[in-house]
């Protein structure tokens, strides 16, 4: 918020831009580590699990604890709609069994075509911000301690991912399950974490644009930037694809009701968070009686 204060931008801009590459950091370990490993299929189902929490579980605690989340903002609404495209386009582009580097260098540019569209208009992400001005000195100190404070944040990320990478390994060898299930029913799950926790203490706040560029955020730049990094590094060839198919059902589903909803009330309410809720319990329940 401070940081957003200092650059004249929306809480919503610095939320996605924040939020959605320090927690997107652990996806990329991951997901640079899988590849280098020759298991990029491990990060592949990692981003789709991950979504799919983005777009239900962190949703839903951020509407319960906020009893509401508005989306009345011409710009939301777009990216809404940018961020559930965005969210299938890996799962249409592996049809084919395979996400090749040509695969990955369309997702990468993909996010830079929303980055552009973001900052092609001041008003998408210029604010101006009521209240007294501090000193250039003073602000300038507020800036960087809370620019430090991030960077503190990101390397506990990526501490933790090492301890994700190691541990998805052990639950496949030890379940006997695929690595693209723990993927996604636990590297997801695990990463996912940080924008959780983002999204419930800015609910708590009221401060919903930081909730919706940190849901935005935390899809876009997996989906993209980072799957399109790994593609580049290793491309994903997935052999069985039946991990991936409940999945991927789940997925679209969860995103075209959040569209829904978004778009038709432009507020996401109680009973709309508890059923997407509902949606990640019956995937979890089906991937597992299917197994």
């Amino acid at each position: 918020m401070r940081i957003a204060k200092f650059l004249g931008w929306k809480e919503f801009v610095v939320a996605f831009f924040v939020m959605a590459f320090a927690a997107s950091l652990p996806n990329l370990f991951v997901g640079i580590s899988s590849a280098f490993h020759k298991i990029p299929q491990l990060s592949f189902g990692d981003i789709v699990g991950g979504n799919l929490v983005d777009l239900t579980i962190v949703v839903a605690l951020a509407v319960l604890v906020a009893k509401g989340l508005p989306a009345e903002s011409r710009m939301v609404q777009a990216s809404s709609i940018f961020t559930i495209l965005i969210a299938i386009l890996p799962l249409l582009l592996i049809l084919d069994g395979k996400l090749g580097r040509g695969d990955g260098v369309l997702l990468i540019l993909v996010f830079f075509l929303y980055i552009f569209w973001l900052f092609s208009k001041k008003e998408r992400f210029a604010k101006v911000y009521d209240g007294e001005k501090e000193s250039i000195t003073k602000e300038f100190k507020i800036f960087f301690k809370s620019l430090g404070k991030i960077i503190f944040g990101i390397i506990l990320l990526l501490l933790a991912a090492e301890g994700i990478v190691r541990s998805a390994a052990f639950f496949a060898q030890s379940l006997n399950l695929p690595l693209a299930l723990i993927g996604i029913l636990i590297v997801g799950l695990g990463n996912a974490l940080p924008e959780t926790y983002f999204a419930i203490i800015s609910a708590k706040k009221g401060e919903t644009w930081m909730i919706l560029g940190n849901l935005i955020g935390s899809v876009i730049v997996p989906a993209t930037l980072v799957l399109g990094i790994v593609a580049l590094i290793c491309p994903i060839e997935i052999v069985d694809f039946s991990p991936f198919a409940i999945a991927r059902f789940f997925l679209i589903i969860s995103a075209l009701f959040f569209l829904f909803f978004v778009r038709t009330g432009r507020k996401i309410t109680r009973k709309e968070a508890l059923f997407l809720l509902l949606i990640y319990i019956a995937f979890v329940a089906t991937e597992i009686l299917t197994r």
